[in-house]
């Protein structure tokens, strides 16, 4: 008889009926090494080198006040920004499409004879409209603007104020294009008509210069940017600006 028995008997020590993993260990004792019991916990999830206790490593509990990163922040607002340049986009086509109209009607209307006197300010409800006016070049100030590319070949618009006739207005006629060669008037005498010629033309209203275009000379007659106002204190003409699409034959090739 083992000892612990031996003990048991004489003692007679009372064991609670509740605890019968107690019951079961003291009354077979034989069961201490190599029995179910203890080969059961001796591989347990406590004896694994990477175990680790909740106790030991609580969870992080989410507050309801807890402020949300930047990350979440972010994430409400692409679809905000999706929606909101959808929407610009279909504005901006709306827009596009009555400019489209608008111009195409005024395109395919016949020329209107230009007034002898026009409100500069009033061009803006004629833009693109065909106008057609008889005077007289002034070749003695015209402006070339440039460089001007067109069809791969460096060149100049010229610009030429014409003198109406009956006491009407001066006014910027943009004549067209000419490549460098062409530069000096000796180069193209053919297309420097004198006398009273009739200019038939689309009325422009000014541009408006990028923040890239360098800023005109006018000084030394360098023009990059068809400055209308400027090119019409330069040459005392009224600020109209008329891109012409009939009239002499511009310079001999």
């Amino acid at each position: 008889m083992s000892m612990t028995g031996h003990f048991l008997r004489c003692t007679r020590f009372p064991i609670p009926q509740g605890h019968a993993l107690v019951r079961r260990f003291l009354v077979h004792p034989h069961r201490e090494k190599g029995g179910p019991f203890i080969r059961h916990f001796a591989h347990g999830p406590a004896r694994h080198a990477d175990f680790t206790s909740i106790v030991d490593n609580p969870p992080d509990l989410v507050r309801s006040g807890k402020r949300h990163g930047p990350g979440l922040i972010i994430l409400a607002l692409i679809p905000i920004t999706a929606f909101a340049l959808g929407t610009w986009q279909v504005f901006r086509l709306g827009w596009k499409s009555e400019l489209i109209a608008k111009y195409e009607d005024r395109l395919i209307k016949p020329p209107l004879p230009l007034p002898p006197r026009i409100d500069p300010e009033a061009i803006n409800d004629f833009d693109y409209r065909k106008v057609y006016t008889t005077g007289r070049l002034c070749h003695e100030q015209e402006m070339l603007i440039g460089p001007r590319i067109h069809d791969g070949n460096d060149g100049f618009l010229v610009v030429t104020p014409l003198v109406r006739e009956s006491g009407g207005s001066t006014v910027l006629v943009n004549r067209g294009w000419i490549p460098r060669s062409k530069k000096a008037q000796a180069d193209r005498t053919g297309g420097l008509p004198v006398g009273q010629i009739t200019v038939e033309g689309l009325l422009r209203e000014p541009w408006k210069k990028n923040m890239f275009t360098p800023n005109n000379d006018p000084e030394s007659g360098q023009f990059y940017f068809p400055d209308v106002r400027q090119m019409a204190e330069l040459t005392g003409s009224d600020a109209v600006w008329i891109e012409e699409t009939m009239g002499t034959a511009f310079f001999n090739p």
